[in-house]
C-alpha cells in the first residue's frame, strides 16, 4: 500500500473493528448535548445527500438534537468530499473543503476561477444555486466545483434549491488541510486503506497513497478478516480496549458514516452477501436498523410512516426499542411517526 512503519502489527477481530467504530462514532452511548459533542459527532462530517440526514446520524450519536440542530452556529453546509452535501463543522471548513482539492493544475485553476466569478456575481448574497448559475451562464451543479476552494458555502433543506453564498477563503494550507482529512477519516472509518481513503474523500488512488505515506509515522498496521489496513497510533488504545455497554438500538440514516463503505469493509460490516444488497442499493440506500451493535434490518420513511424490514426475528425489548428511537426522530412532522413492519 506504500506506507512504510516500523511499528509492530495489531491483529483485530470483526467484533474489535465494530466496538472500535461504534466507540470513536459515539454510537454506543449518546455524548451530551453541546458544541463539543456536535464537533465530535461530525469529525469526518456528516453526509447529507438526503434531506435531514445529518440531523439523524447526529440524533444517533448525541442527546437532545432537534430538527433545527443542523442550524447550530457550529456547524456549517458545504459540498465536500465526492462534492457531496455535508454538516461539517464551522471551525473545520477548510478540512473538507481545501482538503479535497486535486493536484491537478487544470483542475485548481478551474476551482479557483469559478469560485473568483461567483463571488463577483453574488457580491455577498446568497441566492438559490439555479439564480447564481443563471448568473454565470452555466449549468448550477458545476458550481460544485469552487468548493474545494473553501470558499463556497450552502444551505440546502431538500425540497427546494439550495442557496449558495461565498466566505473568506481559509488561511489553511491545502496540504495540510488534506492532512488533517485523512487523520479524521482513520479516526473515524479505520482500519481503513489509502484506496478506501482514495474512493470516500473523491482524491483517488495516488494522492490518497501519498497522504498515507507522510502520515506513515503516525500509523499502526492492522490485519483484520477484511485484510490489511491502518489506524492512527493514538486510536490504538481504544482498539484493543474491551467492549463496553452497547445500546440497544439505533436507526442510521442514509449514507451514514458507520457503514459509508465499500469493498470488503462492507463484507466486514454485513457477512451474509444475500442481505449487502438490501442495505448497499443501486439506488438511493435505505437507513439501517443497528441492534445491540450488528446491522440488523433497513428502514425508510414517507412523512410520518416509518418502514422497518428486520433481517431476524427481534425480541420484544428490541421491538420495543426499534419503535421508541423511532417515534424520538428529531424530524419537523406534522404527525406522530408511525411504525410498520415489513417482511
Amino acid at each position: 500500500m506504500g506506507v512504510t512503519t516500523s511499528r509492530a502489527r495489531l491483529d483485530l477481530t470483526r467484533e474489535q473493528v465494530l466496538a472500535y467504530r461504534r466507540r470513536v462514532g459515539a454510537l454506543d452511548e449518546r455524548l451530551p448535548l453541546g458544541g463539543p459533542a456536535l464537533r465530535q459527532a461530525a469529525w469526518a462530517g456528516l453526509q447529507d445527500s438526503m434531506p435531514r440526514a445529518a440531523v439523524l446520524s447526529l440524533h444517533a450519536r448525541v442527546a437532545g438534537i432537534r430538527p433545527s440542530t443542523w442550524e447550530s452556529p457550529g456547524l456549517v453546509q458545504l459540498w465536500g468530499p465526492r462534492y457531496s452535501v455535508f454538516v461539517v463543522p464551522a471551525e473545520d471548513i477548510a478540512v473538507f473543503s481545501l482538503g479535497t482539492l486535486t493536484d491537478a493544475a487544470k483542475g485548481r485553476l478551474k476551482a479557483y476561477e469559478v469560485a473568483d466569478r461567483l463571488e463577483a456575481a453574488l457580491g455577498g448574497r446568497a441566492i438559490p444555486y439555479g439564480e447564481a448559475g443563471a448568473l454565470l451562464g452555466v449549468h448550477p451543479n458545476s458550481l460544485r466545483y469552487a468548493a474545494p476552494t473553501g470558499r463556497v458555502l450552502i444551505r440546502w433543506e431538500g425540497a427546494r434549491q439550495p442557496l449558495v453564498w461565498t466566505v473568506p477563503a481559509p488561511a489553511v494550507d491545502p496540504a495540510e488541510a488534506r492532512l488533517e482529512l485523512a487523520r479524521r477519516y482513520l479516526h473515524v472509518y479505520g482500519p481503513t486503506t489509502p484506496e478506501a481513503f482514495g474512493t470516500w474523500s473523491g482524491l483517488g488512488a495516488k494522492p490518497a497513497a501519498q497522504v498515507f505515506g507522510a502520515l506513515a509515522p503516525a500509523l499502526t498496521p492492522v490485519t483484520t478478516p477484511a485484510g490489511e489496513a491502518w489506524i492512527l497510533a493514538a486510536d490504538e488504545p481504544v482498539a484493543r480496549a474491551e467492549s463496553g455497554p452497547v445500546a440497544l438500538v439505533r436507526l442510521l440514516p442514509s449514507g451514514d458514516a458507520f457503514y459509508l463503505l465499500q469493498g470488503r469493509d462492507r463484507d466486514l460490516l454485513v457477512p451474509d452477501p444475500g442481505r449487502r444488497d438490501t442495505l448497499w442499493t443501486s439506488r438511493v440506500w435505505p437507513g439501517a436498523v443497528l441492534v445491540a451493535g450488528e446491522v440488523a434490518g433497513t428502514w425508510r420513511r414517507a412523512d410520518n410512516v416509518v418502514a422497518v424490514r428486520p433481517w431476524r426475528t427481534l425480541a420484544p425489548a428490541e421491538r420495543e426499542a426499534v419503535i421508541a428511537e423511532a417515534e424520538a426522530l428529531p424530524l419537523p412532522l406534522a404527525r406522530p411517526v408511525s411504525v410498520v413492519w415489513e417482511a
